[in-house]
């Protein structure tokens, strides 16, 4: 059942970063979904470490904060990649 949360969680984080953040983002469904769960992880991370102040890997939950949390992480990946790949958003 957790692994359906995963896939749930990263479906619905990955489509709402890609429609939030600028420019055209490519891939498809799995994709998407890869860059959620990526983001869940991201998100995760950093809440921890603000919170605990210790830098520990976690990830986000299938909750409603938990989904805000996966989409700014989301939202930093695809940051990080487009800085990568050095392509600029337009």
């Amino acid at each position: 059942m957790n692994i359906i949360a995963w896939i749930i969680l990263g479906l619905i984080a990955g489509a709402i970063a890609k429609a939030i953040y600028p420019g055209r983002q490519g891939g498809g469904i799995l994709a998407t979904m890869v860059l959620g769960i990526i983001g869940a992880l991201i998100g995760g991370t950093i809440v921890t470490l603000l919170e605990t102040g210790r830098l520990q890997f976690t990830a986000a939950t299938l909750s409603i904060p938990g989904v805000i949390v996966a989409i700014i992480g989301a939202i930093i990946a695809i940051f990080i990649w487009g800085l990568l790949t050095n392509r600029a958003s337009y």
